[in-house]
Order: structure tokens, then C-alpha cells, then sequence
């Protein structure tokens, strides 16, 4: 133990332990799966982020050893534990300077968002040098203030190559391209069972993943392009999810940014047309509806259903209103009684 404390404080790090663990060391093989909770403060005790608390909610990191995770440092000190045990490690600047990129893609997740949001076509190193606002007043002072950080780390769980399935963030690019087939059949499955926020679940990580491998590549380019054709119906798949939740607007924009590219999808069209009417977008309604008749005719029995849904609701609106102004007027106008003392 001391021979490891002294390697690592000849890197820069020094670790402190504050509850020992049990059994062997982490192992230091490649593929290797370890699990833990950490909490990043300043040298002086400003807290910036805990994996107890992040997003509000509990969830530990999940580290996969060689797959050159943007926070080299987190790779070495773990292998420095054992399962259950608690150390905190001050490391030098050398090995915090990637933490405010690491950590806006962690908070990023922790709110649902994409892990990449704010973050283009450079490397870390580049992007650390430039002016772009990481989201995050604190992010941006470290960024701009690059300082020793201290990690406190709690590692729960250790589990060996092959005995567990690999994460989407974790897989190679060859391995999520695989994987995205598979994601996209068991979301259809649970959409026929009726299962709609687990199957959005699925298309929502089949979208993120080809959209994480496209970002690799030239815009308009062959490879971005079949990325992109792949994306299409997962995105479809999405908006119908949405559809049937009620998220009407978001279908709206999903589906006007796919038409930007696909002028003559169709199902496209027909969803965008139902989240139009669902919203009381009457005109924009009909008019996608009109496409869709354009596009293909066969479709008229279902359009003109939809139409007449429309136009049934429009109506009852308008008779609702009407009574309730009608109340109103009344009530405004209702000829004062007098009393008398």
C-alpha cells in the first residue's frame, strides 16, 4: 500500500483513505467494469459536483478500464481500491484539465440531454481553449482557471470483463452501429405491447447513438448520409411516441426538421398533421394533410378521418366558447336588486 501511495504521489496524486474496503484490488484489465460514486471539490471544500445528488437524483458513475475515458485520472486511482472503500484523492492540475468538458456531459446527462449538447467537431484540448461558455458559471471559471481538484470516491461494485453487458457510451463505434437494429426491434416490440415510454426510451438511445457516430463525420458526406437514413424512421418511431403522450410541439419540430431534409416523407407529413390539429393549428393541418393526399393517395380513407376528428372538435370548441360567453354576457348584464334597509 505504501509502495502504491508513493508511485502515485510521484504522479502528482495524492491519496488520503477514509474508509478502508474488503477483498483484492480493482482489476487493471482492460474491459474491466467498475462502479462508483465520487464528489469533485475545489482545494478549499467548494463542492462541485456529487453523484448522490447530481440531476436530484442517486446514480454512481460507471467506468469501463482502456476505453480512454476523457478523465484519465479516474482510471488510475480506482485501480488503487478495493470494493466498499472510501479515499480521497488531490490530484494535480496535469490530470484535472479535461474535468469542466467531463463534467458538463455528466450534468448534461443527469438532466436528460444529449452528453454531447455545446461540444463540436474538436478535441478536448482544443475545445478548453477556446471561448465557448460550457453552460455553467463554475465550469467556465475552472475552465478558464485550470487547478488542482479533490475527488472523494466511494467504489461500490467491480465486475470483470465479459460478465456484463456493455453500455451505449462504452461500445465502440463498430459495436453501437451493431447495436442499432436490435435497439430499434425492441422498441417496436414494446410499442406493440403497448409499453409507449419504454419503447420511446429505446428509439430515444438508437437516435443518440447513430447521431453520436454521425457527429464524427463531414455533413453531407456518404457515411453521414446513410447515419442519417438509419435515424429517419427511429426519429418517426420517436415522433408517433410523442404523438401518443401528447407532446404535440415536439412532434411539430422533429418532424419540420426531418421535411427540411426529406421534402417528400410522407409519414412525416401525416404526423406532423396530427400534432398540427391536435394544437388547433387548423390551417397547418389541412395543409400537411393536403401533402399527404399529394404524396399518396391511398391514404384518403385515414385523412379524411382525421379531418373529420378535426373539424368535430373545432365545432364542439366553438360551442363551448359561444355558451361561455353567452354565460358571461348574461351575468354582465343581470339588472341590479334593490333592497332597503
Amino acid at each position: 500500500m505504501e509502495e502504491e501511495a508513493r508511485k502515485l504521489l510521484e504522479e502528482g496524486i495524492t491519496k488520503k483513505l477514509l474508509s478502508p474496503g474488503k477483498g483484492e484490488l480493482s482489476s487493471t484489465k482492460d474491459g474491466t467494469k467498475v462502479i462508483f460514486h465520487y464528489r469533485t471539490s475545489l482545494c478549499d471544500g467548494t463542492v462541485l459536483d456529487d453523484s448522490r445528488t447530481m440531476g436530484g437524483r442517486c446514480k454512481p458513475m460507471e467506468l469501463i478500464l482502456g476505453k480512454k475515458f476523457k478523465l484519465a485520472v479516474w482510471e488510475r486511482v480506482v485501480i488503487t481500491m478495493r470494493r466498499g472503500e472510501i479515499a480521497e484523492f488531490t490530484c494535480d492540475t496535469k490530470h484535472t484539465a479535461l474535468y469542466p468538458l467531463m463534467s458538463q456531459s455528466l450534468r448534461n446527462i443527469s438532466a436528460g440531454k444529449d452528453p454531447l449538447e455545446g461540444q463540436r467537431h474538436c478535441c478536448g484540448i482544443a475545445q478548453i481553449h477556446s471561448h465557448h461558455s460550457l453552460g455553467h458559471k463554475d465550469l467556465d471559471n475552472l475552465q478558464a482557471n485550470p487547478q488542482p481538484l479533490v475527488f472523494t470516491i466511494e467504489l461500490l461494485e467491480v465486475f470483470s470483463p465479459g460478465s456484463f453487458q456493455l453500455d451505449l457510451w462504452a461500445m465502440s463505434d463498430e459495436e453501437k452501429l451493431e447495436l442499432v437494429p436490435q435497439i430499434h426491434e425492441e422498441g417496436n416490440a414494446l410499442f406493440k405491447q403497448g409499453q409507449i415510454k419504454e419503447a420511446t426510451e429505446k428509439y430515444y438511445n438508437g437516435i443518440a447513438c447513430l447521431k453520436n457516430l454521425q457527429m464524427k463525420e463531414r455533413p453531407g458526406d456518404e457515411i453521414w448520409r446513410n447515419l442519417d437514413k438509419m435515424i429517419t424512421p427511429l426519429l418517426l418511431n420517436y415522433c408517433q411516441c410523442m404523438l401518443l403522450q401528447g407532446q404535440y410541439y415536439e412532434v411539430i419540430e422533429y418532424c419540420s426538421s426531418l421535411l427540411f431534409k426529406y421534402e417528400d416523407n410522407v409519414k412525416a407529413y401525416y404526423k406532423r398533421a396530427k400534432a398540427h390539429a391536435a394544437v388547433w393549428n387548423e390551417k397547418e393541418a389541412r395543409a400537411d394533410f393536403a401533402k399527404v393526399l399529394e404524396l399518396d393517395p391511398s391514404l384518403g380513407p385515414s385523412v379524411a378521418k382525421e379531418l373529420r376528428a378535426m373539424e368535430e372538435r373545432i365545432e364542439s370548441k366553438k360551442k363551448e366558447e359561444k355558451g361561455r360567453y353567452k354565460s358571461l354576457f348574461n351575468y354582465n348584464t343581470a339588472p341590479a336588486t334593490a333592497t332597503t334597509g
